[in-house]
This record gives structure tokens, C-alpha cells and sequence, in this order.
């Protein structure tokens, strides 16, 4: 295979979002979306990444570490300038160069592929354009294309005329070019146009004139390629990457009882047969076996739930919890970093932080772990089929032994021993007669009140 550079535009300021955040940073599913084109660039293995950044360098090159190196486009004098500025990062100019945008996160590696096959077919165009038909075409520029693919010119609509604005066929602003043409070709494009910028399409039209064809490949899917420049297009692209998403989920064997109500992190694993009932949200780093239900209304974050595992309703899930194989975990429980063992049960109103519950354990509505002193996290440890009283306080470090029963209403600072019963509770003091008493003698107090004082009669309390 040609050896491959992408290299992928992130300069813009991205004003229309108004935040302080990179634009390309901006999560969808918990993800950058810069970070879900590069997964996809990444299935095409390329031999270099180059990043063109701008405003909001620092952050970027934080974001992207040793995965891509990185170009300043400084000043930002168009698409075309951009790419320009990428030439100094190429170790040498061998091989293709698959151009991208960093804010048009869906692009599918086969549509890349697509892109680079055309690239080297028998006509060997000079450029490949990635060309969509959208429902309306707006102010994209268009691509002016015969039957057969083969690129006339392409033109800007600030610079089209009514007969160009007619055509349907846009450009995405990706292509595809052997990297020695490429900068060959941006090194003689102008910026005499409406923007006074170099636009990175005018390549196309600067190959024709030196008597060479460039070719356009469409996409099937217009939403592959939808740009987001504000927050109601990054809401827009969280709502099309999440439908899809249910959709797959379904057709692998996962029931949704209400899918437009269920969330997943981009990482998120689904087994078969698993149940998913309304309004539960997937955060990144959560895995779920085979015949698992999560109920409505749970929360997972950096969890594993096991087989046959039930989960809510009203459950968190934080990261570390693991759920072996029959646990459940009820409603208003909390579990962080924790393992819950197989068929271990935490049914109500229970937190459990950095604790290992051992089989078959049963753990009461009101028992909390309590794991953190101030300054440093402890460890509670919970043997198999022991079992934990409601309203029980576990005071870590602290060991429950196996078979163990810790007794309602205890707070437990020493370790229980296997079949051991731990009752930590203040003597119960009864004195007969005496709530009788009370009463008697408040209501006597009450009806001798006087009026200018208060009470029934006197008005206000």
C-alpha cells in the first residue's frame, strides 16, 4: 500500500461556540470529536498525522500528546494556506495525503478508503474531492461534475453564479491527492475572490488547467460529513451518533425499552440478550455482559457488570464497581470501586465505596462503607454469604468474615470473624409511663397558656 499522511484542519477559532474549550475538543459520547476521526483515519494505519492548529494551540497539543504532531497556521488565510502550512511537519513527500477537518467528526474509514482507491484508478486523477448531495445545499460550494465523476472546476458560492448555485452536488472540503501534487499545486493557487483567501479547492482548478483531470467520489450518507461550528450542531451530532448507536446496540441483540431515552459513551459493551429499561445513561469505560438488565433511571460510569447481573432502578454505578456474575445492586445504591461478588445483593439505599462483598452476601437498605477519613481511602472486606444489617456503618479498615451477621443499627470500627455476630449498639433505656407523662403534663402547660403570650388563642407561634 502507498504510504499514507493525513492531515487534519483545526485552526478555526470556532466563535460560534462560545466557550473556552477548543471547539474540536467538544465531546460526543464522552469523546473529543477530533478523537472519533482519528479512530476512523486511524483504520487506513497511516504513516504520519499532522494536526494544523490556531487559536487554542496549547490545548490541543495537550489533547493530542505524542498520537500527532502538530503545525501553526498563523495568520489563518484559508483552507488552502492551511495545508500549506502542514508541508514543514512531512518527513518527505512520498505517498498520499488524506486531507480532513477536525470539527467533521463522522467521516468513515471506508468513505476514506473510497477516497484513496479512486486516487489510484487508471485515470489517475490529479485530486479526489468528497462530493455530498444534502436536502439543501445552502452556501456550500459545489462541484461541477460530469456523469462519470470527472471534476470540470469547483467553485466557492460566494464566487458561483446562479447557473453553478443550481448544481445539488457540494464539496465536503475533503480530499485526497499523491502528496508531491498536492503542494505542487497549492504552491500556484491565488487568492483573487470574494475572501481574498487561498481555498484549498482551487487545487482542483489549478490541475485542469495544466491539462489533468481530478475526480469526485459521493458519499451515500450526507450526516458522514455535517461540520459543527455551534452548540446546537454539536447537540445535533450527539443525537445522530446516539440514534445510531441504539439502532446497533438493537440490531446485536440488546432490547431498549425506550431507546430515545437511553444514552451510551462511545466505548460502551453490550452483551446479547441484555435489557436496558428507560432513561439510563452509559458514561465512558462501562461493559455489560450477556442477560444483564440495567432498570430505569441508572447511571454507569467505569463499571463491569457481569452475567445475569441486575442494576437499579435508580442505581450509580461509579468507576471500579465490577458486578460478578447474578449480583444485584437495588434502587438509590451507590457502589465506587468496588466488587460485588456472584450473587452478592446490595437491594436499597446503600453506599459501598472501595469494598470487596464477597458471594452471596447480603448487604441491608441503610449500610454505608465508610471509606474515607479526611486524607486517604480505606478498604472494607466483606466475606461470602455474610450478612449486613440495616443502617449498618462499616468503619474502614475493617474485615466482615464469612457468614459473618453484623447486627442492625451497628457501626463497626474491628474486624468480624467468619460466622461471628457483631452488635454494636448504645443499651436500650425504657422508662414506663413516662412519654404518658409528658404529654399530660405539655397539653396542661398548653391549655394554661396565656392568650397575649400565644398559642391556640393568643395567635401566632
Amino acid at each position: 500500500m502507498t504510504k499514507l499522511t493525513t492531515i487534519i484542519l483545526a485552526a478555526g477559532k470556532g466563535t460560534r461556540m462560545k466557550s473556552d474549550l477548543h471547539k474540536v475538543l467538544h465531546p460526543i459520547a464522552g469523546r473529543p470529536m477530533l478523537d472519533h476521526l482519528m479512530a476512523s483515519a486511524q483504520e487506513l494505519n497511516p504513516a504520519q498525522t499532522v494536526v494544523v492548529v490556531g487559536a487554542g494551540r496549547d490545548q490541543l497539543e495537550r489533547a493530542l500528546g505524542e498520537r500527532a504532531e502538530t503545525c501553526l497556521q498563523e495568520p489563518q488565510l484559508g483552507t488552502g494556506h492551511a495545508v500549506q502550512q502542514a508541508q514543514g511537519a512531512l518527513r518527505d513527500l512520498e505517498g498520499d495525503v488524506l486531507i480532513l477537518y477536525g470539527d467533521v467528526p463522522f467521516v468513515r474509514a471506508a468513505t476514506m478508503r473510497r477516497m484513496l482507491e479512486r486516487l489510484h484508478a487508471e485515470d489517475a486523477p490529479a485530486v479526489v474531492v468528497l462530493g455530498f448531495e444534502p436536502d439543501d445545499a445552502l452556501q456550500y460550494g459545489r462541484v461541477i461534475a460530469d456523469d462519470a465523476g470527472r471534476i470540470d472546476r469547483m467553485v466557492e458560492y460566494k464566487d458561483a453564479s446562479e447557473e453553478e448555485r443550481a448544481c445539488r452536488l457540494c464539496n465536503s472540503g475533503l480530499m485526497a491527492a499523491r502528496a508531491a501534487d498536492m503542494f505542487d499545486l497549492l504552491a500556484r493557487v491565488g487568492n483573487d475572490n470574494a475572501q481574498a483567501e487561498y481555498y484549498l479547492v482551487d487545487v482542483v482548478n489549478v490541475a485542469n488547467g495544466d491539462g489533468r483531470t481530478s475526480a469526485v467520489v459521493k458519499t451515500d450518507d450526507p450526516r458522514e460529513v455535517a461540520g459543527i461550528n455551534s452548540r446546537a450542531e454539536l447537540a445535533e451530532a450527539e443525537r445522530q451518533w446516539q440514534d445510531f448507536r441504539r439502532e446497533e446496540a438493537m440490531a446485536d441483540g440488546v432490547s431498549l425499552k425506550a431507546p430515545e431515552t437511553v444514552f451510551f459513551s462511545w466505548d460502551t459493551r453490550l452483551g446479547r440478550d441484555v435489557t436496558i429499561e428507560p432513561n439510563v445513561i452509559f458514561g465512558p469505560g462501562v461493559t455489560v455482559a450477556d442477560h444483564a438488565t440495567i432498570r430505569a433511571f441508572s447511571h454507569l460510569e467505569g463499571a463491569s457488570v457481569g452475567e445475569h447481573a441486575v442494576v437499579g432502578p435508580y442505581a450509580r454505578l461509579r468507576p471500579g464497581t465490577v458486578l460478578e456474575e447474578g449480583a444485584k445492586v437495588g434502587n438509590f445504591v451507590e457502589i465506587k470501586n468496588a466488587v460485588m461478588g456472584k450473587g452478592a445483593k446490595a437491594s436499597h439505599l446503600t453506599y459501598l465505596g472501595d469494598a470487596t462483598i464477597g458471594a452471596e452476601a447480603n448487604i441491608g437498605a441503610g449500610t454505608i462503607t465508610c471509606n474515607y477519613d479526611g486524607y486517604f481511602k480505606h478498604r472494607t472486606v466483606i466475606g461470602p454469604r455474610a450478612f449486613i444489617g440495616s443502617n449498618s456503618a462499616l468503619i474502614a479498615p475493617v474485615k466482615i468474615g464469612a457468614d459473618a451477621i453484623v447486627a442492625a443499627g451497628s457501626a463497626v470500627s474491628r474486624d468480624v470473624a467468619d460466622g461471628e455476630l457483631r452488635m454494636v449498639r448504645a443499651e436500650q433505656l425504657v422508662k414506663p409511663g413516662w412519654a404518658d407523662r409528658f404529654h399530660d403534663t405539655m397539653k396542661k402547660k398548653k391549655a394554661g397558656e396565656n392568650p397575649a403570650e400565644g398559642g391556640p388563642d393568643g395567635g401566632g407561634k
